[in-house]
């Protein structure tokens, strides 16, 4: 099977809902035009890291949740993406992956940046996410969890043969974001589709550079520094005959690390 994927890669407006969510709505409607059937979107997409008003903002995220189901039910689309959820007096920065019409899953980030203090209004998830959807498994990671090889390890040992990464991975440290995205594609033998935010958020600049990357380690799309959507198809059987080349997973001492 061969699947067309895509990263919506977009300048997230700091605190403004409806600014996002009308963004989204238009490029998920362009992207299914194309033939698209994954759409991964940036982290933190609906409301960006608005520390001061965050908890009011993640009251709005259940309803957004309904509309994505709507409009993947209606696009035939898998969309992957991460929003704030209340919990107590923190929040979970959590993924949403709808499905033609039904929530295949929802993933708490792991590993929360302190250096920008992520841990200081979020609470981080306990448990990963393999979502079985209608184009095969999907694994799904945030960011930060990049620097993290044991979690995308582990979705590939379960079966993903895609892991999604919403992200807003920040200027001045692009370099780590593409050796990064290309060792986890390459080490698990799998595609890769990483969506980052692009511009100014708040404080900080955001250098887009979202990713499209095969089983090989090859770029299949990249996008640059501004607004855009970039989509490649994803091959299975690629993927099939090249673990098979080379049996990484066939050859593994996991009885010794």
């Amino acid at each position: 099977m061969t699947i067309s994927a895509a990263a919506i890669q977009f300048n997230v407006k700091q605190g403004d809902v409806d600014a996002n969510l009308e963004h989204v709505r238009t490029a998920l409607r362009r992207a299914a035009g194309t033939g698209v059937q994954l759409a991964v979107l940036p982290e933190m997409w609906s409301t960006g890291f608005s520390y001061r008003n965050l908890n009011e903002l993640a009251r709005r995220t259940a309803g957004i949740v309904e509309e994505l189901l709507v409009l993947s039910r209606e696009l035939k689309l898998v969309i992957v993406g991460s929003m704030p959820e209340p919990h107590g007096e923190k929040v979970y920065n959590t993924v949403y992956v709808a499905d033609n019409g039904r929530l295949a899953g929802t993933y708490r980030k792991l590993h929360l940046f302190s250096l920008l203090g992520e841990d200081k209004a979020f609470d981080s998830g306990d448990s990963w996410l393999l979502a079985e959807t209608s184009i095969g498994k999907v694994g799904v990671i945030i960011c930060y969890d990049l620097r993290f090889p044991e979690l995308s390890r582990r979705l590939a040992l379960e079966g993903a043969a895609v892991i999604c990464v919403p992200a807003q991975w920040p200027k001045p440290r692009q370099e780590h974001w593409r050796t990064l995205l290309r060792a986890r594609a390459i080490e698990n033998q799998l595609y890769v589709v990483a969506c980052n935010a692009c511009g100014p958020i708040g404080k900080l600049d955001f250098f887009g550079m979202s990713l499209i990357i095969d089983p090989k380690g090859e770029l299949l799309a990249e996008a640059s520094e501004t607004e855009g959507t970039i989509s490649a198809p994803l091959d299975m059987q690629l993927m099939a005959d090249w673990r098979a080349q080379i049996p990484c997973f066939n050859d593994r001492r996991p009885e010794l690390y």
